[in-house]
């Protein structure tokens, strides 16, 4: 990744954010209940579960999109919890939701555009650095060939990807990514994560990101946070979080979990009815 991206008063080391006790839900239905969990600078936190375990609801509560009946959100500057405004949180915080509305006639470019909002006020549009993040988050993105194109005329895997620019051009110091690899082939999908991971190890920015790869998740994050029924079961590092015993209990069914014995990667292997056993190599 180009370093020209980086702004001038970019993420500072010791940025992350804090969700302590948070209890979220619907109308009075509990999802989420009495989670805890910190995203640090320079590293990637990967949520995974089953489906409805609460995943993308705690994500919108740590973006504050989402309000928690019990618990607070927090950002820190090394152990300081600092009292943001909601602008200062929001130029500080983006997530990037599975599904956004597709805006019609809009070129590439101005929906990229659109993460600058924070920086402008009402009453003054101007924004001296906008063009800087707009062409570095388009740059490493790959959209910046299309755009002049209208984004309705994008494949999904192209629109996921401009959506991502535009968090990106917002000079974010917390990225929260619920399930980016959605829509994208084989190449997109190593090529975001390869991102997700520079923007840790390049930049300092804290990245919290949904997946429901389970290889994907063991091969990006830092640590992992493996909730079940709206509570959290297991966090800690790929190897803590990703065993037979706890991915079983979790998803429901038996996955086998390897790990190479050079690398020492985990892969895990969902084993059902019909799953073909490897064939023995002499």
């Amino acid at each position: 990744m180009s370093n020209r991206g980086l702004p001038k008063d970019g993420p500072g080391p010791a940025d992350g954010l804090r969700g302590t006790g948070l209890s979220l839900g619907y109308q009075g239905r509990p999802v989420v209940r009495e989670a805890t969990l910190e995203l640090t600078a320079a590293a990637v936190t990967v949520l995974v579960g089953p489906n409805g375990s609460g995943k993308s609801t705690l994500l919108r509560g740590l973006a504050r999109l989402h309000r928690p009946t019990a618990g607070t959100v927090t950002f820190t500057d090394g152990s300081v919890a600092l009292d943001l405004s909601p602008q200062q949180f929001a130029r500080r915080v983006t997530l990037l939701t599975q599904s956004r509305p597709v805006p019609n006639g809009i070129a590439v470019r101005d929906v990229v555009g659109y993460g600058r909002h924070p920086y402008r006020s009402r009453w003054r549009a101007e924004d001296p650095d906008g063009p800087r993040a707009i062409g570095f988050a388009m740059d490493v993105t790959g959209v910046t060939g299309m755009a002049d194109r209208s984004v309705d005329e994008l494949s999904g895997g192209e629109l996921q990807r401009v959506w991502l620019a535009s968090c990106l051009a917002q000079d974010t110091r917390i990225l929260l990514l619920d399930e980016p690899t959605t829509f994208l082939d084989l190449r997109y999908q190593v090529e975001i994560l390869d991102l997700v991971r520079d923007l840790a190890d390049d930049h300092g920015v804290a990245v919290g990101v949904v997946l429901h790869d389970l290889d994907q998740a063991a091969a990006i994050a830092d640590r992992i946070v493996l909730l079940q029924d709206g509570r959290i079961q297991r966090s800690g590092t790929p190897a803590e979080v990703l065993t037979e015993t706890a991915l079983t209990q979790a998803y429901g069914i038996p996955i086998e979990v390897t790990a190479d014995p050079v690398s020492g990667r985990l892969t895990t292997r969902p084993v059902g009815r019909h799953t073909r056993r490897p064939v023995p190599t002499a």
